[in-house]
């Protein structure tokens, strides 16, 4: 498998169960690529959704994407703390074109307290309905919902007291 050079720009493209290219972000910047873990960060990044609606995001972000683990998370830097918002999804690859992942639908927002939200449980089940997620998948993205929630409760990966600032630190090396 291919992977992002560090200190490259990649982009990153969320797509469907069912194929359709669903966003992209443009302008990454890979801060460590290997088979296993890519950490990239943005800050006003454009980001492209498949209606073709364009807005940019509003503050620096880390992004965490796992080979083995179907979720992905995206630390955010706001003035009264760390932001998480977290995708149930695919785990990643990395072609030359861009990091690309399939998004499906639920999603875990973490505030700087740690406390969180599980959010689109109704977007799932109709997208499950409408595109025939196979049982085993269900499985396993509910599966996955568990380990990620494991590791905000241990405060591990990028929920580890200081993952993400050491992270906007390199970030901020390259700018």
């Amino acid at each position: 498998m291919v992977s992002p050079q560090a200190g490259s720009i990649m982009q990153i493209q969320s797509y469907k169960h069912n194929g359709q290219l669903h966003r992209v972000w443009e302008n990454s910047l890979v801060l460590k690529g290997t088979e296993m873990i890519v950490i990239g960060a943005n800050d006003k990044t454009p980001v492209k959704e498949s209606d073709g609606r364009t807005w940019t995001t509003r503050e620096p972000a880390i992004s965490y994407f796992h080979s083995k683990y179907w979720f992905n998370i995206i630390g955010m830097l706001r003035t009264d703390g760390i932001y998480y918002y977290c995708n149930i999804s695919s785990p990643f690859i990395f072609d030359h074109e861009a990091l690309k992942y399939i998004d499906y639908d639920l999603d875990v927002k973490v505030y700087p307290d740690m406390t969180w939200d599980l959010l689109d449980e109704d977007e799932y089940e109709e997208h499950r309905a409408v595109m025939n997620y196979p049982s085993v998948l269900d499985g396993i993205l509910w599966k996955n919902v568990r380990i990620l929630l494991h590791w905000i409760r241990q405060g591990k990966g990028p929920f580890a007291a200081d993952f993400i600032d050491k992270w906007y630190e390199r970030y901020l090396t390259y700018r």
